[in-house]
C-alpha cells in the first residue's frame, strides 16, 4: 500500500495539517498541572530506548517546556502530546488516561508495543489519534467507540488482529480512518455508512473479505478509499459516482474483486484509480475518458479487452490523450488488439508511465510513439508486436526505462537510442534484432544501468566502445551470434553484478580483468569458443555465487584459487579440455558430478566420478624399477578384462551424465514446441496428474525423453508451486534428485521440462499387478531417497524441507536408479532457522504431527514421512488404507509386530515366505527396517533421527543383509 500515489499522501498530510488547528477546550478547570507532570513521567519510565536522548528534558523545567508537549494557553494543561519519529521503545502507562485535557495524541514511527491501556478512554477530549507505524497488537479497542469529540485515528502499521469494531462508526464526528497494513479479518461493517462525514477511510493490507459495504459509496463526503491487498470480493456498484461526488482517490487492487468496471462519469473529482490484480472482465469503458482530472490509472492483471468496434477512437487513444494522466498501467490484460490502431495520434504531453506489457499487443510500434515526450517509463514487452523500433523513439528525451523484450520485433537497433541521456533500464531481448550492437551505446555510460539483449540474432563483435559502461549493473547478451575476442577492457565493469554472454561465437582466451570485478554475482561465458586456461585471478570474485563456463574449449587446470569464492553456489565447468586435479576446499565441497563432465584428463574424488589423483614419484632410480617391472608386467594380463570393464562402465556413465546434465541455462523450449512433442498434450501422452497440474511424455527434437510438467494456474496456489519448483530445481544437483532441462514462462502458461523417467514412480512399483521388487531393490530405492534428502537437509547451502515425501513423488530411471521429485510446496530454512511455519499444503498419512496441526516445516517433518515411506514399502500399505480407523494406524500396526515371528504378519507377502532361502537373514533384515521407519516416524521431531543418521543405518542393514544372504 505503499505505492496508494501522491494524492494519498497529500490527503493525509492535509488530514494532519486540519487536526493540528484544532480548537482546544477552554474549561475552567482548576490548574492540576502535577498530575500531567506525574502522567508523563510514568511514560518515560514505560520507555526502555531514547536512543538520542530526547527526553532529558523532562525533569527539572516546567512540563510546558518539554519536547513534544503542549499546553492550552490559558489553562496549562497538556493539550498535545507528539512524540513521533524519536526511535522510543516501551510500552503506554494507564497513567496518560489523566492527562484529561489532551486532544492530540500523535505516537508515530515509533516501536511501542503490547496493548492500549483501556485507560485511554477517559481522554474524552481527544479528536487525533495517531499510532501510526509501531508494534501495538491485539484487537482494537471497542472504548475507541467512547471519544464523543474523535475526529481522525490512525492505528497504521502495527499489528492489530481481529475484526473492525462496528462500534467505532458511532462516532458521527470520524473524518479519517486509517488501518492500513494490519492484521485485521472479517468484514468492513456496514454501519460505516452511519458516518456522513467520513473523508478518508484506508483498511488496505489486512485480512478482510465480504463484499465492500453499499453503504460506503453513499459518503457523499467520502474523498479516498484505500481497500487493497484484502480479500475483498463482489462487484462495484454500477453508478459508484453518483454516491460518491467528491472522490478524489480509489484504491482495491489485489483483491478478488469481479464483474464490470461501473461508470465512474460522475466521480468527475478522481484523480487516481486503481483496480488492478482482480478480476473485472470486458471492455475498459470508455467513460474513463471522461476523467478530465485523472493523472493515475491502474488496470493492470484483469481480464479486460478492448472495444476495437470503433478503431478511429479507441478508449486507449483517448486515455492515452487524457491531460492530466501520468501514469497509465494495463499490463496483463488480454486486451487483444492491434497497437498501430489503438494508439492513433497519439500525443500526450503529460503520460510518464505507460505499461502495455503482457497484454496481447499485435501490429507495430507507432511511428509518432515520440509524441509521448514526457514519458519516463514505457513497458511493452511480452506482447507479439512485430515490425522495427521507430527511429522517433529520440523524441522521448526523458526516458529512463524502455521494454520491448518478448515481441516479433525485427531490424536493427536504431541508433537513435543513444541519444537518450537518462536511458537507465534498456530491454530488448527475446525478439528478432539482427545486425551488430551499435557502438554508440557506450554513450550512456553515466546513465546505463541495465541492458538486456539476449535471444536476438545480433552478431559481429562486440563494439570496444561497448565496455565504455563503467557503471553498468545487468548485462545480458546471451544466445546471439555474437563472434571476436573478448576484450580486457571488460575488467571496466567495476559494479557489474550480472555479466551473460553465453550462447555466442565468441572465441580467445578469457580476459585476466574479469577477476577484476568484485561485485560480479553471475558469470556465464557458457556454449562459446573460448580457449586457454581459466584465469587465476578469478579469486577476485568475492561476490560470485554462479559461474559457468561450460561448452567451451578451456584447457589447463582448475586454479586452486577459486577455493576462496565462498559465496559460489553454481559452478558448471562441463564439456571442456580442462585436466588435473578438481580444488577440494572452500565451495567445491559442494559441488557434484555434473559440474565437471566431459574433461576427461580431470582427476578428484570418487563422489565426482573422476579417476583419483596419483602422487608423482620422480625419486625411483631404474634399480628399483628393475623390480617393479616385472611385478607390472605379471599382473597385467590378470587386470587387463577387469580395466577394460571398468573403462567401459565408465563411458556408460559418462554419457549418462551428459543427458542429466543442468541443461536449463541453455535449453530452450517454446510452448508451440511443448505442444508438439506432447501431440497437443493428449491424453495418450499424460503420465500423471496431480494437484497443481498434469505430466506429459515427450520427445525433443533432439532425440531426448522428457516429461513436459504444465501447471493449471486456474488452481491457486499453482503459480507459487511452479515458482518454487523453478527455483529449487534451478539450483540443486544430486543423483537421486530429479533434473530439470528447461521450462517455458508465458503469462497464462507454465510449464518445466524435467528428465523422463522411464519406469515410473515408486508407487507404481509397489501397487502395480505387472510389477514386482525384492528386498534389496526396495532397500536400494530408500537408500537412494536417503541420499536425496541428506544432501538437501545438510549438503546444500540453506537446508531445503522437501514437505511432500511419498511414494508417488520417488521416481525410478532406466537402471531403477531413485529420484526424488515434485519441489511445488518444498521449503527454504534460512537465516540460520531449523524450522519455520506455513499453510499445510502437505499429503495425509504422510506428514509429520506437528505439521498438520501447527503448519512447523523443519528438516525433521522430512524424516517423518521418511519413515513412514520406507514401511510403506515393506508392508505394501498405504497409511491411508481403510484397515487403519480409530486408534489403529500404520506406526502401531508395524510396532504391535515387532517382535521376530510377528514380522512376517506386516511385510509384503511377496518378501517373506518360510519356505524361502535365507529366511533368518531375510527376517532379520525386515525388522531392521521397520525399526528404523518408526525411529524416523516419532511423534516427537526432537527424538527423530537425522538424515545423515538413517543413511548410515541403511547402509549397515543393506551389507549385513547381503553378508548374510551370501549375495557379495
Amino acid at each position: 500500500m505503499e505505492r496508494s500515489g501522491f494524492l494519498l499522501s497529500i490527503t493525509f498530510l492535509l488530514m494532519l495539517q486540519y487536526m493540528a488547528k484544532l480548537t482546544i477546550g477552554t474549561g475552567t478547570s482548576q490548574i492540576n498541572i502535577t498530575t500531567d507532570q506525574s502522567a508523563l513521567l510514568a511514560l518515560k519510565t514505560h520507555i526502555t530506548s531514547d536512543p538520542y536522548n530526547i527526553l532529558a528534558n523532562w525533569s527539572t523545567t516546567s512540563v510546558c517546556n518539554w519536547v513534544g508537549v503542549t499546553c492550552g494557553a490559558r489553562h496549562l494543561r497538556v493539550t498535545s502530546l507528539n512524540l513521533s519519529y524519536m526511535d522510543f521503545i516501551g510500552t503506554i502507562p494507564p497513567h496518560l488516561g489523566n492527562l484529561s485535557f489532551l486532544v492530540a495524541l500523535n505516537f508515530n514511527n515509533n516501536s511501542f508495543h503490547g496493548t492500549l491501556p483501556h485507560e485511554l478512554s477517559y481522554l474524552r477530549r481527544l479528536k487525533l489519534i495517531s499510532f501510526r507505524y509501531n508494534n501495538f497488537m491485539g484487537s482494537i479497542p471497542s472504548w475507541f467507540g467512547s471519544f464523543p469529540k474523535l475526529q481522525a485515528f490512525n492505528l497504521r502499521g502495527n499489528q492489530f488482529s481481529g475484526s473492525i469494531p462496528t462500534i467505532i462508526f458511532n462516532l458521527s464526528t470520524l473524518k479519517a480512518i486509517n488501518l492500513v497494513n494490519n492484521q485485521l479479518s472479517g468484514t468492513i461493517p456496514d454501519e460505516i455508512g452511519d458516518l456522513q462525514n467520513l473523508e478518508y477511510f484506508a483498511a488496505g493490507d489486512n485480512n478482510l473479505n465480504g463484499l465492500i459495504p453499499s453503504s460506503i459509496f453513499n459518503i457523499s463526503t467520502v474523498k479516498v478509499m484505500v481497500l487493497g491487498l484484502n480479500q475483498l470480493s463482489g462487484s462495484l456498484p454500477a453508478k459508484i459516482g453518483l454516491g460518491i461526488p467528491n472522490l478524489q482517490g480509489l484504491y482495491v487492487p489485489e483483491n478478488e474483486l469481479s464483474g464490470v468496471i461501473p461508470n465512474l462519469s460522475n466521480a468527475s473529482m478522481l484523480t487516481e484509480l486503481d483496480l488492478g490484480v482482480n478480476s473485472f472482465t470486458r471492455f475498459i469503458p470508455g467513460t474513463l475518458c471522461g476523467l478530465k482530472n485523472l493523472q493515475w490509472l491502474s488496470l493492470s492483471t484483469n481480464n479486460l479487452t478492448i472495444d476495437t468496434s470503433t478503431p478511429e477512437a479507441t478508449t486507449l487513444s483517448c486515455l492515452a490523450n487524457l491531460g492530466n494522466l501520468k501514469r497509465l498501467q494495463l499490463s496483463k490484460n488480454p486486451l487483444n488488439a492491434r497497437l498501430d490502431d489503438s494508439l492513433r495520434n497519439c500525443s500526450s504531453s503529460s503520460l510518464q508511465q505507460f505499461d502495455l506489457s503482457g497484454c496481447n499487443m499485435r501490429g507495430n510500434i507507432p511511428i509518432d510513439i515520440g509524441n509521448l515526450s514526457s514519458l519516463i517509463a514505457l513497458d511493452m514487452g511480452y506482447n507479439q508486436l512485430s515490425g522495427s523500433i521507430p527511429t522517433s523513439v529520440e523524441r522521448l528525451g526523458n526516458l529512463q526505462g524502455l521494454y520491448l523484450n518478448d515481441n516479433e520485433l525485427q531490424g536493427y537497433i536504431p541508433r537513435q537510442l543513444c541519444q537518450l541521456d537518462n536511458l537507465v533500464e534498456l530491454f530488448l531481448g527475446s525478439n528478432q534484432l539482427s545486425g551488430s550492437i551499435p557502438s554508440c551505446l557506450g554513450n550512456l555510460a553515466t546513465s546505463l544501468r541495465t541492458l538486456s539483449l539476449e535471444s536476438n540474432s545480433l552478431s559481429f563483435t562486440i563494439p570496444s566502445t561497448f565496455w565504455r559502461l563503467a557503471d553498468i549493473l545487468h548485462v545480458n547478451l546471451s544466445s546471439n551470434s555474437l563472434t571476436g575476442h573478448l576484450s580486457q577492457d571488460i575488467g571496466n565493469l567495476k559494479v557489474a553484478t550480472l555479466v551473460d554472454l553465453s550462447n555466442n561465437h565468441l572465441f580467445g582466451i578469457i580476459p585476466r580483468t574479469l577477476g577484476g570485478l568484485p561485485n560480479l554475482v553471475n558469470l556465464s561465458l557458457a556454449n562459446n569458443n573460448l580457449e586457454g586456461p581459466i584465469p587465476s585471478s578469478f579469486d577476485g570474485l568475492l561476490s560470485l555465487q554462479l559461474l559457468d563456463l561450460s561448452r567451451n574449449n578451456l584447457s589447463g587446470v582448475i586454479p586452486r584459487s577459486l577455493e576462496a569464492l565462498l559465496l559460489l553456489k553454481y559452478l558448471d565447468l562441463s564439456f571442456n579440455r580442462l585436466q588435473g586435479q578438481i580444488p577440494t576446499g572452500g565451495p567445491f565441497q559442494n559441488f557434484s558430478a555434473e559440474s565437471f563432465v566431459s574433461n576427461s584428463a580431470l582427476c578428484g574424488a570418487l563422489r565426482l566420478h573422476v579417476p583419483p589423483c596419483k602422487n608423482s614419484t620422480r625419486d625411483l632410480n631404474w634399480r628399483k624399477a628393475n623390480y617393479i617391472i616385472p611385478g607390472i608386467i605379471s599382473v597385467i594380463f590378470l587386470v587387463a578384462s577387469a580395466s577394460i570393464f571398468v573403462l567401459r562402465r565408465r563411458n556408460v556413465e559418462v554419457a549418462r551424465e551428459a543427458t542429466s546434465l543442468p541443461q536449463f541455462f541453455w535449453r530452450r523450449v517454446s510452448r508451440l514446441e511443448l505442444l508438439r512433442v506432447t501431440n497437443g498434450f493428449n491424453e495418450n501422452s499424460l503420465l500423471g496428474s496431480g494437484g497443481f497440474g498434469s505430466v506429459y511424455k515427450g520427445t525433443l527434437s533432439d532425440g531426448i525423453d522428457v516429461a513436459v510438467k504444465v501447471f493449471n494456474l486456474q488452481l491457486e496456489g499453482a503459480f507459487r508451486s511452479f515458482e518454487r519448483e523453478l527455483e529449487m530445481l534451478s539450483n540443486i544437483r544430486h543423483r537421486n534428485l530429479i533434473k530439470i532441462i528447461s521450462c517455458c514462462i508465458q503469462i497464462d502458461f507454465k510449464a518445466l521440462v524435467l528428465n523422463y523417467m522411464p519406469n515410473g514412480s515408486l508407487e507404481k512399483w509397489l501397487y502395480s499387478e505387472n510389477c514386482s521388487l525384492n528386498i534389496l531393490e526396495r532397500l536400494t530405492i530408500l537408500s537412494d531417497v536417503a541420499a536425496a534428502l541428506e544432501y538437501l537437509h545438510h549438503g546444500y547451502g540453506v537446508p531445503i524441507v522437501h514437505c511432500d515425501l511419498k511414494p508417488s513423488n520417488i521416481l525410478l530411471d532406466n537402471d531403477m536408479v531413485a529420484h526424488v521429485a515434485d519441489f511445488g510446496i518444498a521449503k527454504l530454512l534460512g537465516g540460520g532457522d531449523s524450522m519455520t511455519q506455513t499453510m499445510t499444503l502437505a499429503t495425509v498419512g504422510y506428514m509429520a504431527p506437528e505439521y498438520g496441526m501447527e503448519g512447523i516445516v523443519s528438516t525433521k517433518g522430512d524424516v517423518y514421512s521418511f519413515g513412514i515411506v520406507l514401511m510403506e514399502t515393506f508392508t505394501k500399505r498405504k497409511p491411508t488404507n481403510e484397515m487403519f480407523v480409530g486408534e489403529m494406524n500404520l506406526k502401531q500396526w508395524v510396532s504391535n509386530a515387532l517382535l521376530p515371528d510377528a514380522i512376517v504378519e506386516v511385510v509384503d507377502a511377496n518378501l517373506l515366505g518360510a519356505e524361502e532361502d535365507h529366511f533368518v537373514a531375510k527376517r532379520d533384515c525386515l525388522s531392521s527396517i521397520m525399526r528404523l521407519g518408526l525411529a524416523c516416524s516419532a511423534e516427537s521431531p526432537e527424538e527423530r533421527m537425522s538424515m545423515q543418521e538413517v543413511v548410515v543405518t541403511l547402509n549397515k542393514i543393506k551389507i549385513k543383509f547381503l553378508k548374510d544372504t551370501r549375495v557379495v
